[in-house]
């Protein structure tokens, strides 16, 4: 299929003709069945990562990581509620994970959704305004008339969502004892990669 699907029949088609692919060992995307078949007796992660939901940000691809290999929460701009948080706390506990990464992106839609939240006062209704209530202390902290406040506010916000991360039921004792770490990094849309932050 070329072109941008626009209707759901048409996105659910390519979902499941990817399926179809994935299953026949003829993926496209570098994934093949018979990994997802080997790791499927159970799992060893050694990551859990946060990441948006921006569909350019695969984490799984972005990372090369195979199945079983890394636990991957997604929601927009990478904000934190009590599901990402017990997720977190999931693959700490559960998982024995020994690495949190927070990851957040350039142009992320977010954070940009926030900044103009904020300039024209205009908070968004519902859920959605939920998302710009979360990231909105990190725009805040760095200044509506900086000229690169997305960008700026984009880091800040992943080091915010590092420092939540270590509230999370059981991991300050995991990081007190040297059994996880937590770091904050970006990824660059354009060149592919990631810079670690903290």
């Amino acid at each position: 299929m070329s072109g941008r699907i626009v209707s759901p029949a048409d996105a659910l088609a390519e979902l499941l003709a990817g399926n179809r692919r994935f299953v026949s060992g003829r993926p496209i995307h570098g994934h093949e069945v018979a990994a997802a078949a080997h790791a499927s007796g159970g799992q060893l992660p050694h990551a859990v990562v946060l990441g948006c939901i921006d569909s350019r940000v695969p984490l799984e691809a972005i990372f090369d990581q195979t199945f079983g290999s890394i636990c991957v929460i997604r929601s927009g701009g990478h904000v934190v509620d009590r599901a990402v948080l017990g997720s977190v706390g999931f693959a700490v506990s559960a998982l024995n994970v020994p690495l949190i990464v927070v990851l957040g992106h350039a142009r992320c839609g977010a954070v940009d959704a926030t900044v103009t939240a904020l300039r024209t006062d205009s908070r968004p209704d519902g859920d959605v305004g939920y998302l710009v209530d979360e990231i909105a202390p990190a725009v805040d902290g760095i200044g509506l008339d900086d000229p690169d406040v997305g960008a700026k506010a984009m880091r800040a916000h992943v080091t915010r969502t590092v420092r939540r991360m270590r509230d999370v039921t059981g991991v300050p004792e995991a990081v007190a004892a040297g059994r996880v770490s937590i770091a904050g990094a970006v990824y660059d849309l354009d060149t592919g990669r990631v810079e670690l932050l903290t």
